[in-house]
């Protein structure tokens, strides 16, 4: 499915109920360029966005890149990459008005925007509009080969798929400040430490770790897991007051579902939810 910059799998969920229940794996396909985002990444990106956000099978969205090529004879190996970034031959010679529109209606903003779960599975270097897409992502799993950065800097630029907004509410001002004055990389532990990854592991377990926590959250409930993310989501546009009442409003009318007593009833005789989905 989509185009050749994304290659799509949807992986069933086995005891996913509703039955049905499928994890979309989205993989950068062009391994070439490191998987820098151009104009198709993010043409595909954003069907994507639009056919999971309306297939209720669809549970949890897992982002990737694709593996290097194998090396041509007498040519070094290529390193592992999210995405290193956007693909800056796209840039030269434009001006704020021929990169108005693309900026306005990104990938990023799409795969922030989705109401179900999204974890970036982060191998190697994730740069510019690649940290960016993991950033627009709820989880992000990294190996622990991972980079990040914000290196604009170093092109007369600043982040311009939210980085700047989104890493500062993640780490914190002081550790944005720096990642984006200075461009410099983070590598994963140092990505742990400040909260910019939830997990590090071995390039040999990333994908098995990263399917495993896909694979909980696709167990769970889907509407109730909608409502959890839009009640966390709501932390980071609301005052605290007004976050804790929204919170509060969103956990009573769950009351009025059919998977609040399925789960109640099932946690009472200790037997497994079947949920419905509402």
């Amino acid at each position: 499915m989509a185009n050749d910059a994304l290659m799509v799998e949807d992986i069933p969920v086995d005891g996913s109920k509703p039955s049905g229940g499928v994890i979309s794996v989205w993989t950068l396909n062009r391994p070439e360029k490191l998987n820098a985002l151009n104009k198709d990444s993010h043409k595909a990106i954003k069907e994507q966005c639009s056919r999971v956000e309306s297939d209720p099978n669809v549970r949890c969205i897992v982002i990737r890149g694709a593996s290097p090529l194998p090396a041509e004879e007498g040519k070094r190996q290529k390193p592992a990459a999210f995405a290193a970034g956007a693909d800056i031959s796209e840039f030269a010679g434009k001006n704020s008005d021929d990169v108005r529109p693309f900026f306005e209606d990104n990938a990023w903003e799409a795969v922030w925007s989705l109401s179900k779960p999204t974890i970036a599975m982060v191998d190697g270097f994730a740069l510019g509009g690649g940290t960016e897409l993991a950033l627009s992502c709820d989880i992000r799993i990294a190996s622990d080969r991972a980079k990040f950065g914000q290196p604009e800097i170093n092109l007369g630029l600043i982040p311009g798929g939210g980085g700047t907004q989104r890493l500062c509410r993640l780490i914190g001002y002081g550790k944005a400040m720096e990642m984006v004055l200075t461009g410099d990389m983070v590598d994963a532990e140092e990505a742990l430490k400040i909260g910019l990854a939830n997990k590090v592991v071995s390039p040999d377990d990333l994908e098995d770790s990263t399917l495993a926590i896909a694979t909980s959250i696709a167990h769970k409930s889907p509407y109730t897991i909608k409502v959890a993310k839009r009640a966390v989501r709501a932390s980071l546009e609301l005052p605290f007051s007004e976050g804790v009442l929204t919170e509060r409003s969103e956990f009573v009318a769950l009351f009025d579902t059919e998977d609040k007593e399925i789960g109640v009833q099932a946690f009472l005789d200790r037997k497994e939810a079947e949920w419905v989905g509402n």
